[in-house]
């Protein structure tokens, strides 16, 4: 072999063992990317880029990750190395800037013009804008935001943060002024942009309109919050500016206002990068948290919410919003006993909110606790009914689980006060029929209550099931056909519906089809769930000497055709 042979040789071996050694950690880092797993992603993928330092795909994933899990420290020195390659990259500037403002280097920030296309025209703008302001030219900055307003679609962003930042100054008088303005669009509309102007006015001294103010835009609703600022206007007692203290906060607020609104615009594996920018600029900021835990929740990450959620103060007016949200993030990660222990100590703290009694009484009637989530129940209707009263979903749910421990009058006048509070609900309409059905009860007004659920939601496997089992109870077996094999196409391996179209097809003479539908529903029973209405043992019972034998034995009436 010749030297120049040789050398190909062992440098084709080289890159092969190369090309092995990084195989393993981009395939995991990819797999755990493609699940939202970013604290797995970005373990594997900084263990890839450490085998191929120059990869600029590698660096770029390196970033999203470290910053998905809010590591800007972490991700700040492979997204100097990314910019330093000559790639252009929207996320690494996103880190760069947090990083400056971590350092407070206001003046690398302040009128910046990126190089390139940077993060963007509203973000690239409003961090210029607010830079100028840390480094105290006020003006200047007041006239970045103006700039910034004049380009489309970007004017109430940029009139938000001009309030803001006039009011971070102690400037009331212009910030009111730019909120009671028309122009400021629907930034101003949200429940944070709301406060802040609330708490404005409350620094003017013009209580009564913060108050007719939360009046308008709540309508009468209150939570924790939004109490005890009525109790302190109510009581005169002015209220400190603190949404945006100082510049910082204008930095974070810039971040935290972009995320909520990609919210609705862009995928939660996008907008959490934002969202983990606000946390990481101001700590405090309740909201980035929230609506951080929340899009963690959106992706499947539900370790992740809980962890998030956790870190709001037991002492701040939103606990219970981020104790609910830790407790459904539990029961969706298959804790469902850790869950209701949170609940219940919330409402040892917050008993006085139905919302949190209500919370209660779902976490405990889907672990089938029913006599336990009807007292919870008891409790939030109780609350509520100083509030404008119940919602139909709680009567419903109380209803529900006064149905499920067989306490049926109460269950019977529960599903209809919800009915009451919202006619034609087709999910209240439904249970009320089948549940009449069941019973044999009011076959007729049964009936009626099925068709007009159906009318409602005419896709709804379930409730058509309800209508043909009602017509198959009538003694209307032929009717009953088409809409139980209507049920089974929309809930192919749902036990109840393939058990429900076998009884039908015996009742009319079809026993072979029959058998096989008892057959398939057989397979598709959870045989340890005591609470199914598909009862396995009957079924088999059906399949080894039929319906006919099956009702004598259990002294039921025959099957028996209606007469028209």
């Amino acid at each position: 072999m010749t030297t120049a042979a040789a050398i190909a040789v062992v440098s084709a071996l080289a890159v092969s063992a190369h090309a092995q050694s990084i195989a393993g950690p981009y395939l995991a880092a990819r797999s755990a990317a493609l699940q939202s797993d970013f604290e797995q992603a970005a373990s594997y993928f900084t263990q890839a880029l450490a085998r191929d330092p120059g990869n600029v795909q590698l660096m770029e994933s390196a970033v999203v990750s470290q910053l998905a899990m809010g590591r800007i420290e972490r991700a700040a020195p492979i997204a100097t190395a990314l910019v330093s390659s000559g790639q252009q990259s929207q996320i690494a500037e996103l880190v760069l800037t947090a990083k400056s403002i971590l350092d407070e280097d206001y003046q690398a920030l302040a009128g910046k013009v990126p190089q390139g296309e940077g993060i963007g025209p509203l973000v690239d703008g409003l961090v210029g804008a607010w830079g100028l302001m840390g480094v105290g030219k006020v003006s200047e900055a007041l006239a970045g935001f103006d700039k910034l307003a004049e380009r489309p679609g970007l004017l109430g962003f940029a009139l938000y943060h001009k309030a803001m930042a006039l009011a971070s100054v102690g400037d009331y008088e212009g910030a009111e002024q730019i909120f009671a303005s028309d122009g400021t669009g629907s930034v101003v509309q949200t429940r944070r942009g709301v406060l802040a102007r609330v708490e404005i006015l409350s620094q003017l001294n013009r209580d009564g309109e913060a108050l007719e103010l939360l009046q308008r835009m709540f309508s009468g609703a209150t939570d924790p919050e939004i109490d005890l600022i009525v109790a302190a206007l109510n009581d005169d007692e002015p209220l400190p500016f603190k949404h945006v203290a100082n510049v910082q906060d204008g930095f974070a607020e810039v971040f935290y206002s972009v995320a909520a609104a990609l919210r609705s615009e862009a995928g939660p594996e996008y907008t959490i990068l934002y969202a983990q920018v606000a946390r990481a600029l101001r700590p405090g900021h309740v909201d980035a948290l929230l609506l951080t835990a929340e899009l963690f929740e959106t992706l499947g990450q539900h370790d992740e919410a809980i962890v998030v959620y956790k870190g709001v103060p037991s002492d701040h007016p939103a606990y219970h919003a981020a104790e609910l949200g830790r407790s459904a993030a539990m029961r969706r990660s298959g804790k469902p006993e850790a869950a209701i222990e949170v609940l219940e100590q919330l409402a040892r703290t917050h008993g006085q909110l139905a919302s949190v009694q209500s919370a209660l009484g779902d976490a405990l009637r889907q672990e089938d606790r029913f006599a336990d989530a009807v007292v919870a129940y008891d409790r939030a209707v109780a609350l509520a009914e100083d509030s404008g009263g119940p919602s139909w979903f709680l009567l419903y749910a109380r209803a529900i689980s006064n149905e499920r421990q067989g306490n049926w009058e109460a269950a019977e006048a529960g599903f209809r006060a919800a009915l009451e509070v919202n006619p034609g609900q087709p999910q209240v309409l439904n249970y009320l029929g089948y549940s009449l059905v069941e019973k044999t009860e009011k076959l007729d007004e049964a009936l009626g209550l099925i068709e007009q659920a159906v009318a409602a939601s005419p896709d709804s496997g379930y409730i058509i099931d309800s209508l043909g089992w009602a017509l198959y109870r009538l003694g209307r077996y032929d009717e009953a056909v088409p809409h139980m094999e209507r049920a089974v196409e929309l809930m192919a391996v749902d036990p109840v519906v393939n058990d429900h179209l076998g009884d039908v097809y015996w009742a009319v003479g079809r026993k072979r089809e029959a058998e096989f539908q008892w057959a398939r529903a057989l397979s598709f029973v959870d045989e340890d769930d005591p609470l199914s209405e598909a009862k396995p043992d009957r079924i088999r019972r059906k399949l080894e000497i039929g319906l006919d034998a099956v009702l004598e034995e259990e002294g039921a009436a025959p099957l028996e055709v209606a007469q028209d």
